[in-house]
């Protein structure tokens, strides 16, 4: 029985000594589709969840669409009902790869890197290639980065009479701060 529980404890402190998963559940998703002289088109959500593998460099994300918020309750609801319809489509996921990234060249300096992956919104699967920021803060590795999506790349109609209050390319922005598991 002691033998049992020895082994168990020291399989459990092996997993969490060479875990090289990193994670946050509470990472800042931002959107911004607004054209000038039009009614702002912005939304935040701050409850999204990533994991970076520090010794394989897998990056994945998961956003759920109806954590969005607004300024205003009903363009949230349209948003949800009409355009993303977040009832079918409930989130929105990245996967990929931090490329040539090596955790134990982390600084507070930030260090620029290649993200590519596979970028799922209604659906629908696109490629991804942009840049993402990472440096050491309190602890933490903090990534940030931003990239343009078009919504007819996923599918996501927008009708005639608002298509020209909507911008073409929609700027994404996230911040994670990812601490160890």
């Amino acid at each position: 029985m002691k033998r049992t529980a020895l082994i168990l404890l020291i399989l459990m402190l092996g997993n969490t000594i060479f875990s090289q998963k990193m994670i946050t559940r509470t990472g800042l998703v931002t959107f911004e589709a607004s054209m000038p002289s039009f009614e702002e088109i912005a939304a935040k959500n701050n409850t999204a969840s990533c994991i970076l593998d520090k010794g394989t460099s897998d990056f994945v994300a998961l956003v759920l669409i109806k954590g969005f918020q607004f300024k205003s309750p009903l363009m949230e609801e349209h948003f949800n009902e009409n355009y993303m319809e977040s009832s079918i489509y409930p989130k929105a996921t990245f996967k990929g790869k931090v490329l040539n990234f090596d955790s134990k060249k982390l600084t507070t300096t930030k260090s620029v890197y290649d993200l590519e992956g596979d970028l799922t919104i209604h659906g629908v699967s696109t490629k991804i290639k942009t840049k993402i920021n990472l440096n050491l803060a309190s602890g933490k590795v903090v990534a940030t980065s931003s990239f343009d999506v078009k919504p007819q790349d996923y599918k996501i109609e927008i009708p005639n009479l608002v298509k020209d209050k909507i911008a073409k390319n929609i700027t994404i922005n996230f911040n994670f701060s990812l601490v160890d598991q």
